[in-house]
């Protein structure tokens, strides 16, 4: 009987482990290097990189990162342009149980600063460009143990650790222990995925290994995956729709990446014929380029059977424009913090004009009033998820964690309305952020930038309808009495302190603002 009890407690212990690495991506892509060797998992810039090679260079990049003494929990930031490499790091990390964190590349210096010193990563892996930043970096932390890694030559000086050389020589090892494939549970976190705050600096959502499995699992139904599917990856991998929409759910279905390391026109209509790619995302500013660079009878497009569009609200008229282009165009709308949350096919685009969709399948949503009550059909709640996509909290910030994250829902601060039938339709944000080009921009992180201008006494900012990047920041600033402020002087106050998408494009200059009795501006008033 007690022989029975340790060989019934080594099966279930196995069947824990199994179900470990089946939420693992590091071990899907070893799995398919198994089952397909040679087929195509990555076209880069004229490299085609199989599954059995894509296999070998995450173990070789494993083996360089415990070769430093990288381990379970440690952060690795990583700070690169759409690229091999940035998947290389992907999967390694998750091999290893060490938190990958992706940083986006558009970032300032003090943005960038602030990251590292919330994230305290053990190293950083940085493209060439940015090597002059990371050289600032250096120096700040640099007793703190971080290490700096450059992929590619550093024109700026000392490149810190040579990534591509030291992850060569390791070439055909496997980490240490031989089968290892991280995590020790579903719930540990395998991403930290940096979201700017409302009312202050970025915060890092904690994103685990089961949320990233159940969010494949959503992109999988959404997009009618395939083996033999091949996805174009324009979006920025840093963000959750490169990452866990694309990226991730194709190497889960072992189909093809082609991976654009920026976005051209031309390049992306070339590539879908040439690769007859099957499945696309793009945000609306992408389409918008896209249609404006369209002639009739140029581009191919017949092999595209779902082009989706998400990231930023899509108007009824955006999407009529995509059809007609010859986009097989759904839509799909999430955060980072969840990532694909709501979705509509191409037939509820069209008949149900301003919807953002219904539910994802592996995830509970619903509409609360302000006391944490579900409302009726019809009337505005704010969006409250709840399941296996919700990230874990936000990175060293339990108060922002305790106040979003409430009674087991996640709170993502949409306020939206429900019809009959189940589909979703937004009505406002209860923060005030915009979404400009793809790239969310919170008013409260550029006012509080602003206000410490010396001629600044005080500012608000709003968003408004742009006919290119969706919507863009328009400041209302007060200037100090006397102060001879332009409105070239605070872009230039902009320029070394915010991303360039977060600086306002319309300037106003004002004497006062409406008001609320308790001081609070009336930001709707200011805009008409």
């Amino acid at each position: 009987m007690t022989e029975f009890s340790f060989e019934f407690c080594d099966s279930l212990a196995q069947k824990d482990i199994q179900m470990i690495k089946s939420m693992n991506i590091g071990w899907w892509v070893e799995r398919w290097s198994d089952l397909h060797p040679d087929k195509a998992a990555i076209l880069f810039e004229g490299l085609r990189i199989t599954y059995s090679e894509l296999h070998g260079r995450a173990n070789r990049t494993a083996c360089w990162l415990q070769s430093l003494g990288i381990q379970q929990g440690d952060r690795v930031i990583v700070i690169l342009k759409n690229c091999p490499e940035f998947i290389e790091l992907y999967l390694a990390c998750a091999r290893l149980g060490a938190i990958f964190v992706p940083v986006n590349f558009r970032l300032t210096y003090p943005e960038l600063a602030h990251i590292i010193e919330n994230a305290r990563p053990r190293i950083v892996v940085f493209g060439s460009e940015y090597g002059e930043w990371m050289h600032r970096l250096q120096c700040v932390h640099g007793t703190r143990a971080i290490l700096f890694s450059c992929v590619g030559d550093d024109p700026g000086g000392d490149p810190g650790i040579d990534y591509l050389r030291e992850t060569r020589r390791l070439d055909g090892q496997v980490p240490f222990p031989p089968g290892s494939m991280g995590p020790a549970d579903p719930e540990d976190p395998q991403v930290i995925m940096y979201t700017s705050g409302t009312t202050g600096p970025a915060k890092g959502a904690v994103l685990s290994y089961r949320k990233t499995f159940f969010n494949c699992l959503n992109a999988d139904i959404f997009f009618d995956l395939s083996f033999d599917d091949i996805m174009l990856v324009i979006l920025p991998m840093f963000h959750s729709g490169g990452l866990f929409i694309q990226t991730s759910p194709i190497l889960y279905k072992g189909g093809t990446l082609v991976i654009h390391s920026r976005f051209d026109p031309a390049l992306t209509f070339g590539d879908i014929g040439r690769h007859r790619v099957t499945k696309f995302l793009g945000v609306p500013t992408i389409y918008r380029m896209l249609i404006h660079a369209m002639t009739d009878g140029q581009y191919d497009l017949s092999s595209l059977r779902i082009s989706a569009i998400g990231g930023e609200m899509a108007t009824p008229e955006l999407l009529k424009r995509c059809r007609k282009a010859g986009f097989p165009v759904r839509q799909i709308m999430g955060q980072t913090e969840t990532s694909i949350l709501f979705w509509a096919c191409e037939e509820a685009n069209a008949r149900k004009p301003g919807t953002v969709g219904r539910p994802v399948f592996h995830a509970e949503v619903r509409l609360m009033d302000r006391n944490g009550r579900p409302v009726e059909t019809g009337e505005v709640g704010e969006i409250a998820v709840r399941g296996a996509i919700m990230m874990t909290g936000y990175w060293q910030d339990p108060v922002r964690t305790r106040e979003t994250i409430r009674d087991g829902w996640l709170y993502t601060g949409d306020l939206a309305q429900m019809d009959q039938d189940g589909y979703f339709y937004l009505v406002d944000r209860i923060k005030d952020m915009y979404i400009s080009g793809g790239e969310n921009v919170y008013p409260a992180e550029v006012e509080a930038m602003l206000k410490g201008h010396p001629d600044v006494a005080d500012i608000a900012v709003v968003g408004i309808p742009h006919e290119t990047w969706g919507e863009v920041g328009k400041a209302f600033i007060i200037p100090r009495n006397g102060a001879d402020l332009s409105a070239d002087q605070v872009i230039e106050y902009c320029r070394a302190r915010l991303a360039p998408y977060k600086w306002p494009r319309e300037i106003v200059f004002c004497e006062d603002f409406p008001r609320t009795p308790l001081g609070k501006v009336k930001k709707r008033l200011l805009v008409g």
